[in-house]
């Protein structure tokens, strides 16, 4: 399966944050399982980090670092994902989740993210439950 990381979801595995649950955590290092984290959030950790916000311990380029030794793969943000973005529903406003949205869609890959107004995009989108249950594969 190829999955792409949301920003936070990102950020708690590398950090091994007991925000990830247990079955996230599985779900990730299967072996069958390719991880990909999007350009799209590298560029987010960045801004928020270089703004001084808290829920971005890290700087963009320790993620970079921190992805790339975890095994996770780097995807570019094309123009197709871009032209994606546009025929997205309103369900959501944020630039970063809706360019994660596009590429998962469009790859296609099984998107994680902790966010329900993400999830609302499709159902292939795997969304963390908030006190740490998940709906999940397998769950």
């Amino acid at each position: 399966m190829n999955l792409l990381l949301d920003t936070h979801v990102a950020l708690w595995a590398i950090t091994d944050s007991p925000k990830l649950p247990r079955r996230a955590r599985e779900l990730i290092l299967a072996p069958k399982t390719s991880v990909w984290v999007s350009v799209a959030s590298l560029w987010e950790i960045a801004i928020k980090h270089g703004l001084g916000r808290g829920d971005m311990p890290v700087s963009g380029a320790d993620a970079a670092r921190y992805f790339r030794e975890s095994g996770y793969r780097l995807l570019a943000v094309e123009a197709e994902h871009a032209v994606a973005v546009e025929e997205l529903p309103h369900h959501h406003q944020d630039p970063f989740d809706r360019i994660l949205i596009a590429q998962a869609l469009v790859e296609p890959m099984r998107l994680m993210t902790n966010d329900a107004q993400v999830a609302r995009y499709s159902d292939t989108i795997i969304r963390l439950g908030v006190a740490g249950a998940a709906s999940l594969p397998g769950n």
